[in-house]
């Protein structure tokens, strides 16, 4: 091959490959951010379990067993439990992921509000064959609360009410009767 045939054949497989070798362009430039300061805050909560990890997620984790378990009521709006992009009563909450043994929600835009990017995990994860551990993750943007008075109250309200639900699943998962429900009006729902 004599060196101007492998120039020609040089410059034909750059040419078979759009962009290679040209100047990188300038990426497109991304519009603003909505809330441009955020400030994205997460709790993992977790209770350990006397009972396999799947037959905890069989007994709590279908999508609106909260309705037993946060003691609401709860209806599948749209889609089927259990399948990505089923919605659910509670706070309009969207499933967004699953596997095997968690799900992941989020709730959607409201008009109006600010949008804090709230999303929760339930997991039931094995520890050995007859025991497992209920991990409840959360995870939001609180930059739009007044200040860090006001984001801690908000923690420590989200902490109290799904430490309280996964004391609550544990109870259901291990066989047992939940004690009689609270009065309303003494703890808040999920999310915002």
């Amino acid at each position: 091959m004599t060196v101007k045939t492998a120039l020609y054949a040089a410059a034909a497989f750059v040419a078979s490959f759009p962009g290679l070798g040209q100047t990188p362009r300038t990426p497109t430039p991304q519009a603003p951010l909505a809330i441009p300061n955020a400030h994205y805050v997460s709790i993992v909560m977790e209770v350990d379990v006397a009972r396999p990890a799947a037959d905890v997620w069989q007994r709590v984790g279908k999508y609106c067993d909260i309705g037993e378990w946060m003691r609401l009521s709860c209806t599948i709006l749209s889609g089927k439990d259990g399948e990505i992009g089923t919605v659910r009563s509670i706070g309009n909450e969207v499933l967004v992921g699953k596997t095997e043994l968690s799900y992941t929600y989020t709730q959607p835009v409201r008009e109006g509000r600010s949008y804090n990017l709230y999303h929760g995990t339930l997991e039931a994860r094995p520890v050995t064959a007859n025991s497992s551990k209920l991990v409840y993750t959360l995870m939001w943007d609180n930059s739009m609360l007044a200040d860090d008075a006001a984001r801690e109250t908000d923690l420590a309200n989200r902490r109290r009410v799904f430490t309280n639900a996964l004391d609550n699943m544990k109870i259901l998962a291990e066989g047992g009767t939940l004690p009689p429900a609270p009065a309303r009006g003494q703890g808040r729902g999920p999310g915002k």
